[in-house]
């Protein structure tokens, strides 16, 4: 048993597997909406893991085979009274995707049926997205007057383009796995998507733990710039890969045709 797993929170799980960690929100009477109880939880719990040296990757699901997340809590969003009100919460959202996105460690979401509003918005904030073969996923904010404001509309289009990401925030659609895929809303389909993401991770974790930060870093860096200065940052991040010892690791043990043995230094 680690630590992680001696730990209670009331609407999610997190578990430790060696070096993997896996949070399950968990509220099966709501189809594990986010409420502002959750958010709280899913920031205490990737402080944790953040926290852990032992963790090189993190899976987040949905308890349940119905829904990854449905959305966000409605009966909590109706008594919101104000702009100010609004706009906290927002805040407060975005936070945690950000706190998620911004993870050193590979993030891979395993959505597992519905995955609506603030749920795809936690799908987004993630690196890699592994859908059910029954998920159903979209931003339908618009039908309850309002819009996505966990980073829907940023990230959404910058994953899959402004015109794709405008159009299933201006129809309110949902769409199937099959079409999530074709659109790059999502990565893989499979039939047990945590199985499928467990495979993904461990391919990922076999590599160095340094230079998997250092890519996550320069992409995230690049999006947010144009290409020549991202071309400056990803030089001086490549700069860095070459001054650690799994760099030394890596090209020793590519040389002399063996395993590597990476230790994150």
């Amino acid at each position: 048993m680690t630590m992680l797993d001696e730990l209670e929170f009331r609407n999610l799980h997190l578990d430790q597997h060696g070096p993997l960690a896996v949070l399950t929100v968990s509220r099966p009477k709501a189809l594990n909406a986010l409420n502002a109880d959750t958010l709280s939880e899913i920031a205490q719990a990737v402080d944790l893991v953040v926290e852990n040296p032992e963790i090189g990757a993190l899976i987040i699901t949905g308890g349940g085979d119905r829904a990854f997340v449905a959305g966000a809590d409605i009966s909590e969003l109706a008594t919101l009274g104000d702009v100010y009100a609004g706009r906290e919460l927002a805040l407060a959202g975005q936070d945690v995707m950000h706190q998620i996105s911004s993870l050193p460690i590979p993030v891979i979401a395993a959505v597992n049926g519905f995955a609506l509003g603030g749920g795809l918005e936690l799908a987004l904030a993630c690196d890699v997205r592994v859908a059910s073969t029954n998920a159903k996923l979209g931003l339908p904010e618009v039908t309850l007057g309002l819009i996505p404001g966990f980073g829907g509309t940023q990230r959404l289009a910058r994953l899959i383009g402004a015109g794709r990401a405008l159009d299933l925030m201006l129809t309110a659609r949902q769409v199937s796995a099959e079409e999530a895929l074709a659109l790059g809303l999502v990565n893989y389909v499979a039939d047990d998507p945590l199985m499928k993401a467990r495979e993904v991770a461990e391919q990922m974790l076999k590599n160095a733990p340094i230079a998997l930060s250092l890519v996550k870093e320069a992409v995230r860096r690049g999006l947010d710039t144009t290409l020549e200065a991202g071309l400056e940052v990803e030089a001086d991040l490549f700069g860095m890969a070459v001054a650690t010892q799994d760099f030394r690791e890596g090209t020793s043990a590519f040389l002399a045709k063996r395993r590597p043995a990476f230790k994150g230094e």
